[in-house]
């Protein structure tokens, strides 16, 4: 079966504080979706990689890549209005009718081998694999009228990427509208009735959102 990896990068800089958009920034001295990319990549050669970004920065992302003499075969293909709309967008441009796919966010450089192995290995034995973590805190619900109380924490997880489906599941279920609670990929197979199957993600596997974040990536550079 054909694999694929859609990383969707359309992020802005507002909570990282900074006029470059987070995906670009330097980490090691190397933008962060360039890891991204190469993460997937050293996983395996032939997996078909798309880069989703907004077509606004398609100039500045060549420039990137001619600076740092980055080279790695992927398609790159237009954004749309929102995430959703974007990985709509992705998986159009993927010809086959068969396979898997991956969505991955494209600050989460972190990624290692073993979980975009185990996140395949799961799809293709249950159709669904969402990455996750369990959480280290203790955690409350708050209601809207501001009342709150204690939760067990080991009944909730921390969603991360890359979150993989068949192939065919997820073009049925983006065949739609985009709806509010859609947060991610796998709330919109769960709308379509698709099981949601979890596996084991890693705490190294940070989303980089704010500038505390870097400071976090650096280190796990350094180690």
């Amino acid at each position: 079966m054909n694999n694929f990896a859609i990383i969707v990068a359309g992020g802005s800089g507002s909570r990282m504080k900074s006029e470059f958009p987070k995906q670009f920034l330097l980490i090691g001295g190397r933008p962060v979706l360039m890891r991204t990319l190469e993460a997937f990549r050293n996983y395996s050669a032939t997996i078909g990689l798309v880069l989703v970004l907004p077509e606004s920065q398609f100039d500045f992302w060549g420039t990137l890549c001619e600076e740092h003499d980055f080279s790695l075969d992927y398609q790159l293909v237009a954004g749309g209005q929102t995430r959703f709309h974007s990985v709509q967008n992705g998986l159009r441009s993927i010809q086959s009718e068969e396979g898997f796919v991956a969505i991955h966010d494209g600050v989460r450089p972190f990624v290692s081998s073993q979980i975009i192995a185990s996140s395949f290995q799961k799809a293709a034995e249950a159709g669904t694999a969402v990455t996750c973590v369990a959480l280290k805190d203790s955690a409350r619900l708050v209601r809207a009228d501001g009342t709150n109380e204690a939760v067990n924490r080991s009944d909730y997880r921390l969603v991360q990427t890359p979150q993989t489906f068949r192939l065919d599941w997820m073009r049925k279920a983006f065949d739609t509208v985009a709806q509010p609670h859609f947060t991610d990929c796998a709330s919109v197979l769960e709308a379509s009735k698709y099981p949601i199957h979890l596996i084991e993600g890693s705490y190294e596997n940070i989303k980089i959102t704010t500038p505390e974040d870097l400071l976090w990536a650096e280190a796990f550079l350094t180690k």
